[in-house]
């Protein structure tokens, strides 16, 4: 896991913890499906990280066990979660991590959404790429986040809230069973 902390007034609320892929895309799995996520291994024809690879844009959905996985698909970007938003943010470009943090909230409120999917989520989910099986997603690069168990709607979106900050964003709203 890599932690970009720079001085700044994002610094306050404490390092943020991204998760880099190998060139792929970043997948969040529940953990109670861990062992059923086989990665770029397996004998088949296509492979667990082959059916990540061919999710259209920003997010998408993909079985795993008797559930589902969240693929953070389009671009490889260094990613972390920010619980106070709720999202999922992509560092496609920024001169520093305090910068694009800082542009986070403007991001959020201007961004073009798209098409939103409903995720049912049994509990916590990790965030590893995705051509790692599940059980070895316990090694360096990877983020557990603590989600609620239950429905909630995804969007995602990309944002450019400065003339060189470039972010994704994949925002989880919780939903009324």
């Amino acid at each position: 896991m890599v932690s970009y902390a720079d001085p700044g007034p994002v610094e306050a609320v404490g390092p943020v913890e991204w998760v880099e892929s190998g060139g792929g895309p970043l997948i969040a799995v529940p953990e109670v499906v861990l062992p059923f996520w086989t990665g770029a291994d397996g004998d088949e024809l296509a492979s667990d990280y082959d059916r990540a690879c061919e999710v259209d844009g920003f997010a998408g959905l993909l079985p795993v066990g008797n559930t589902a996985a969240l693929v953070l698909g389009d671009d490889p970007a260094a990613t972390a979660y920010l619980p106070e938003h709720r999202t999922f943010v992509r560092w496609f470009a920024g001169d520093s991590e305090s910068e694009l943090l800082a542009r986070v909230p403007a991001a959020l409120d201007t961004a073009a959404w798209g098409s939103e999917v409903h995720w049912r989520v049994p509990g916590p989910v990790v965030l590893f790429d995705a051509a790692w099986p599940g059980e070895e997603s316990t090694n360096a690069g990877r983020l557990r986040i603590a989600l609620e168990p239950g429905r909630y709607a995804v969007r995602a979106a990309h944002a450019e809230p400065g003339p060189e900050t470039w972010i994704g964003l994949v925002q989880l709203t919780p939903l009324g069973e």
